[in-house]
């Protein structure tokens, strides 16, 4: 295949971070995008799609998207996938698994679907390669489907393993935040090189290692490898080549401050481990200390995933800290704080009304970003 041809490119993303993720594709050279809920999909070529992995910080995958049809029977769900190119990308010996889902559609059974569009997909390839066998003992590349009010969408996952996996969190404390996640409320908060950032619940350390990645202009894939450089259709100098470029980017000496707190020794421990394991460890200070005691350095931004009452704390407790953090959190003089909670009542706790507030999913639990600036 000819490396400039046109891709279509897909990227989920969590609700509500669809306008960072917006700005980051645009940064890094996609053009035509279409924002829809959870996802923007947008054109590039196998350069783009080597950028995308290792530079995007809000995306949670990278996929390349073959097809879109409309499919109520199984044999026009096998005709749409027949149809598409799959030699442009599935070498003779690839394997190429499928996996998807089905949504408020009549072909409704997944294992059926799945089936079919194997099936569609090996007639496809024994055309092409004239072979009657595949092994499938060569790299992997994931065929994905969904099947959503009857519109199929046929995909190819570039990533692997979901792009939140950084590499630098192998041990995480009980309720972490996504990387993907933090990184979004980041970019909301206008982290830059310069900033100061304060963390009162660091956790294993994720708000303030991405704080630092940001300012560092440190790609966050670019520590990582990814499904599609074993594939044999995209050559293996444009990996090279955009790796390189995410290394020479990168900024050591840019001025960046991350301030971590916790009340528990060993998410300290955590916490100094990870950011080790990220490279930014000089960039950031841990203690231990208990969220009465914080005190907001100037112009600095307070960003954090404070205790959930259903998950690790009784409600009451959780209550008790955030109103602890009305009374230390700062706002004026250049300070700002950028909190997320599911509690409804956060604000009334807290002790002021947020400036801002957005709709945002941690996981599969609904959170309100409270941002006070």
């Amino acid at each position: 295949m000819d490396n400039n041809n046109s891709l279509r490119i897909c990227c989920p993303c969590h609700f509500g971070l669809e306008s960072v993720l917006k700005y980051e594709i645009g940064r890094i050279g996609g053009s035509q995008l279409n924002v829809t809920d959870g996802k923007i999909t947008f054109s590039g070529d196998f350069g783009t799609v080597a950028r995308a992995n290792l530079c995007l910080s809000t995306a949670e995958r990278v996929l390349i998207e073959l097809a879109e049809f409309n499919a109520v029977t199984f044999e026009e769900l096998f005709q749409g996938v027949k149809n598409i190119e799959l030699e442009r990308f599935i070498g003779s010996s690839n394997a190429f698994p499928v996996k998807g889902y089905s949504l408020n559609s009549t072909l409704h059974s997944v294992p059926d679907c799945q089936a079919i569009i194997k099936k569609a997909a090996v007639e496809r390839l024994k055309s092409k390669y004239d072979i009657s066998w595949f092994d499938e003992d060569g790299s992997t590349v994931q065929i994905q489907f969904s099947i959503l009010k009857d519109k199929v969408n046929i995909y190819l996952d570039t990533s692997g393993i979901g792009l939140h996996k950084r590499g630098y969190r192998k041990n995480a404390n009980l309720a972490p935040i996504k990387e993907t996640l933090a990184a979004g409320i980041i970019d909301l908060a206008r982290v830059r090189p310069g900033s100061t950032v304060c963390d009162p619940f660091c956790g294993s350390g994720t708000i303030l290692i991405e704080s630092a990645l940001k300012a560092l202009k440190i790609a966050p894939g670019i520590n990582r490898r990814f499904a599609a450089e074993k594939w044999g259709c995209i050559d293996e100098s444009i990996w090279r080549e955009e790796r390189q470029n995410a290394i020479s980017s990168v900024d050591r000496e840019a001025e960046f401050h991350g301030i971590g707190f916790d009340i528990d020794d060993e998410a300290v421990a955590l916490t100094i481990d990870n950011a080790k394991k990220a490279g930014i460890k000089s960039k950031i200070a841990i203690e231990q200390a208990d969220i009465a005691h914080f005190k907001q350095p100037d112009s600095s931004i307070v960003i954090c995933n404070p205790p959930y009452g259903e998950r690790m704390l009784e409600l009451r407790e959780a209550e008790e800290i955030y109103r602890q953090m009305g009374k230390v959190l700062r706002t004026g003089g250049g300070c700002s704080s950028y909190i997320i909670s599911p509690h409804e009542d956060f604000e009334k706790f807290f002790g002021k009304n947020a400036t801002k507030r957005r709709k945002l999913y941690n996981g599969m639990i609904k959170c309100q970003l409270y941002m006070y600036f």
